[in-house]
């Protein structure tokens, strides 16, 4: 029988693999192996709590080994499943067409990951934004781009261990099997998508690129087709919608075709770079965090009360030794993300520090009704545009400035390499989401001693952090509430926050779809 031992070790033994199997493997006996099952880093004892499992088992009944294979059966001749994006989303719904016997096609506005890079050269040294291909657009979604972070809260949705065992068998270590907070790294992420897009296309799927969708098909109440901006026309047995977060020509199809959507609430804010040095003596209690123990991550959160309305504060998106991203998907506006290489060993660590806005916060967009949000999120893209001339430059100040609402004379290093302008953030950013910045940031320097200093610099605008609109779905058949075979998935729709969780949904938009419309 396996058994299952616990420790908690120093990062040089824990975190070393040769070290680690020189610690475990003279505690057990009778040629029993022994395998790395989860470690989690415990910052403030600078420990690392590992669950190692013991057994005997070898080959086919091996309980460690991976489960997930990839799908053999070719699809090519068998009924299309039309999805409109290459989110995580849509990639993990085309997968799940495979194993099921469905030909998944695809459509994605912007470019493949490798040509997609120079139109993020672009918007970074000519602070050029190319519509359909930038950090938002393109191959893989927003997440190719900007960190690649596996960790959820989603785990009553779906199986998150098969997901990460799907990315291993395209390529990501296996070590995110076994961390708590998995992460690929925004420099390994690209070669995974492709891999994901081969195991597409040899078993006979398609992905079409450069492909914007301008329309869909609709037949006696029933999503049927799409139309692309060239003029071609698509069919299929249905349509999943997985466009993500920033897809707001999408929405206004929705609309223009009177398919329901409604304003949906979301965070704005701002983001926030430390010295990765000064986070790791925060969270670690030293000076130098060493050979083993990666650069710290946080997480912070607190609740604001103004004018007798209570809303939260927290970071979002944190970025252990990582860079700032511009991440606007059209000219005449900044918008900014976080990233992390998979070593994470930038001198850098940045993190979103965003303000929940509620659909009572928005009394004044009214007049734009489902795109209230929407229109609020613009807006201050747009301001933060204007204030530092027109380009990719980012409004900024240092963070104490911040605090106490004062324009900085010079500001530090900083990895935003589309540079940075001293702005009053004040002149950006609506008075109430200032004034609750203004609030947690204080609040976050009791309860992290040193994390407010001038050596910190805080950046506009964090303002993609969700969708701020929903299309509605039913509970049952996942479909759209008024349009069938139209399924809504993903972060576009509402239904996910981050890239564990939009696979989680595509898988389950196309196993629907299947399941009603597609006799396999």
């Amino acid at each position: 029988m396996n058994k299952i031992l616990k420790y908690r070790l120093k990062p040089e033994i824990a975190l070393d693999e040769n070290h680690l199997d020189a610690f475990v493997s003279p505690k057990i006996k009778g040629g029993a192996q022994w395998k790395l099952l989860k470690r989690s880093i415990d910052a403030r004892g600078k420990k690392v709590s590992v669950d190692v499992e013991i057994g005997l088992y070898e080959g086919e009944n091996d309980p460690w080994s991976l489960t997930y294979q990839k799908p053999e059966t070719n699809v090519s001749n068998r009924p299309v499943v039309l999805i409109i994006g290459t989110g995580p989303a849509g990639l993990f719904a085309a997968l799940r067409c495979l194993e099921m016997g469905a030909k998944p096609v695809l459509f994605e506005r912007g470019k493949d990951v490798q040509d997609r890079r120079r139109d993020l050269a672009k918007i970074n040294k000519e602070h050029i934004v190319n519509p359909d291909s930038n950090y938002c657009f393109g191959e893989g979604g927003a997440g190719t781009y900007s960190d690649g972070k596996l960790y959820t809260r989603s785990k009553k949705r779906g199986d998150v261990r098969r997901i990460l065992e799907m990315l291993v068998a395209h390529g990501a270590s296996e070590d995110i099997l076994k961390d708590t907070h998995p992460h690929i790294g925004t420099n390994k992420l690209p070669k995974v998508i492709a891999d994901i897009r081969d195991t597409i296309e040899s078993r006979g799927g398609k992905i079409h690129f450069n492909s914007r969708v301008v329309d869909f098909v609709i037949q006696n109440g029933e999503s049927k087709g799409i139309v692309l901006e060239n003029g071609a026309k698509h069919m299929g047995e249905g349509v999943i919608l997985a466009t993500g977060h920033s897809a707001r020509d999408i929405f206004e199809l929705l609309e223009k075709k009177a398919i329901t959507i409604e304003s949906k609430p979301f965070a704005l804010g701002v983001r926030v770079e430390h010295p990765q040095q000064l986070i790791d003596s925060i969270q670690y209690h030293c000076d130098h965090r060493g050979k083993y123990l990666p650069a710290a991550p946080y997480a912070l959160t607190t609740q604001t009360r103004l004018n007798n309305v209570q809303r939260g504060v927290f970071s979002f998106c944190m970025c252990p030794g990582g860079f700032i991203v511009p991440s606007a998907t059209a000219p005449g506006e900044v918008v900014v993300n976080g990233m992390s290489p998979s070593r994470r060993d930038s001198k850098f660590a940045n993190s979103g520090i965003v303000v929940a806005v509620e659909n009572t916060d928005l009394k004044d967009y009214q007049q734009h009704g489902n795109f209230a949000a929407l229109a609020f999120q613009s807006e201050i893209e747009k301001k933060a545009c204007e204030v530092t001339g027109g380009q990719q430059k980012a409004p900024a100040q240092r963070l104490n400035d911040f605090i106490g609402g004062k324009l900085s004379s010079n500001l530090p290093d900083c990895s935003y390499q589309p540079g940075l302008v001293s702005t009053q953030l004040s002149e950006v950013l609506p008075d109430t989401i200032f004034k609750r910045l203004q609030m947690g940031f204080r609040d976050f320097g009791k309860k992290s001693k040193g994390y407010v200093t001038n050596d910190a610099v805080v950046v506009g605008v964090e303002s993609r952090t969700s969708s701020p609109v929903h299309i509605p779905r039913k509970k049952d058949t996942w479909e759209h509430i008024e349009l069938k075979r139209l399924f809504p998935c993903g972060e576009g729709a509402g239904y996910a926050g981050g890239i564990m969780s939009a696979a989680i949904d595509g898988e389950k938009c196309a196993e629907k779809l299947i399941e009603q419309y597609i006799n396999v």
